[in-house]
């Protein structure tokens, strides 16, 4: 075991043994390898529908990178890079301790064609739910191919932004801020296809063409 490798599961097993802060990361957001950085956390633009990290901040998470020393936010959520086959001490680490680490939702992602992390992470950490997250369209298989009482939760390929979503939907359930946020962010989605439709008719094809 490399020393950065055991200093992170050190880690996670303190956290995981101390008595819990009063705000603990509520999702936890783990890929496979730097290289998936882009499509599992987008642009950084809340304003953007690009990855995971848009649409948490999006609807007012921020992120945790002290466990014991939280944001303001009262939704927050962390980060990790956790290999299933480079590192499988640390994913299995990271999964067995999500529960007692306050950790409600995990949106796991990784590519290729044995895009084993998401699916080894829902069989370790449950009952805690999954959202799995095929980084290219050729991992969607690997993703999704659970068998029957291993469940998991899955986007299609790339849509990480889509997994945050489903993530805010499952803590949603016993948060009625993150309900009524959900709603909103539907609505704009909602006002916003309605403008676009209403321009387009009232400024003419070509004007509309030419914005």
């Amino acid at each position: 075991m490399t020393d950065e490798v055991e200093r992170l599961i050190e880690r996670l097993e303190e956290e995981a043994d101390a008595e819990s802060p009063e705000n603990t990361p509520d999702v936890g957001i783990i890929m496979g390898s730097d290289s998936d950085f882009d499509v599992m956390m987008g642009s950084g633009d809340p304003d953007a529908r690009g990855g995971a990290y848009d649409a948490l901040t999006r609807l007012g998470f921020e992120e945790q990178t002290e466990y014991h020393e939280p944001p303001e936010a009262r939704f927050t959520f962390e980060t990790y890079v956790v290999s299933a086959h480079r590192t499988p001490d640390l994913m299995y680490t990271y999964a067995e301790t999500a529960e007692a680490r306050g950790i409600d939702v995990i949106i796991a992602g990784a590519g290729g064609k044995s895009a084993d992390l998401p699916n080894m992470t829902a069989s370790v950490a449950y009952p805690v739910p999954v959202v799995g997250v095929p980084v290219q369209e050729k991992s969607v298989d690997s993703v999704i191919g659970m068998p029957t009482g291993a469940p998991i939760t899955a986007v299609d390929a790339g849509k990480s932004f889509n997994a945050a979503l489903s993530a805010v939907q499952f803590l949603a359930l016993e948060h009625d801020e993150l309900r009524e946020r959900l709603r909103e962010y539907h609505d704009e989605l909602r006002d916003g296809v309605g403008r676009v439709s209403r321009e387009m008719h009232d400024d003419g094809t070509a004007a509309f063409r030419e914005r």
